[in-house]
């Protein structure tokens, strides 16, 4: 069996080892949009620009350019992210 270095042992499952500000960026994003969705309209702008400039920064990160940046990987990006938003 080959080991790949990117991927990390968890009880038995292997998931994707992200760098720490790709996560960092996905989470913010997830805190982000609850507090759009929860907050006033009034500061919704802020939240909104904030969501984008977020956005752009997970795309354009440079681990989607790695033979592990897979779509596979994607969602399991926005998975961990999830769970640390508490979403």
């Amino acid at each position: 069996m080959a080991s790949n270095s990117n991927m990390r042992s968890n009880s038995g499952m292997d998931r994707p080892a992200f760098p720490h500000d790709l996560l960092k960026a996905q989470t913010t994003w997830y805190v982000t949009y609850k507090q759009l969705a929860a907050g006033p309209a009034d500061g919704a702008a802020v939240h909104r620009r904030q969501l984008l400039r977020l956005s752009r920064l997970i795309a354009a990160h440079p681990y989607w350019q790695t033979p592990a940046g897979t779509p596979a990987a994607r969602v399991a990006l926005k998975e961990a992210a999830r769970r640390l938003a508490g979403a």
